[in-house]
């Protein structure tokens, strides 16, 4: 049988790994949200720049913001009014 003109071979040793689940969990930073509105409990992560958390209610899409900042808390769990 002659064989497939398409085989190759490809090298992927200088590819890194991808993150696990876990890994990835670890690596983006989020608060837990109880938004009171909706009665709904969403994650808020955050953003790209570092300095602040930000996410909507997942039902009225309300907008929340949390600053990360010094003088703040180590809670990591909310509720919204």
């Amino acid at each position: 049988m002659p064989s497939d003109p398409r085989d190759y071979k490809l090298d992927i040793s200088s590819l890194k790994p991808q993150a696990t689940p876990a890994e990835m969990r670890e690596a983006r930073p989020y608060l837990s949200v109880l938004f009171k509105c909706c009665s709904v409990y969403q994650r808020v992560y955050r953003n790209n720049d570092g300095t602040e958390y930000e996410g909507r209610c997942p039902k009225c899409t309300r907008p929340i913001r949390f600053k990360v900042g010094q003088g703040g808390t180590n809670e990591r769990f909310f509720v919204v009014e």
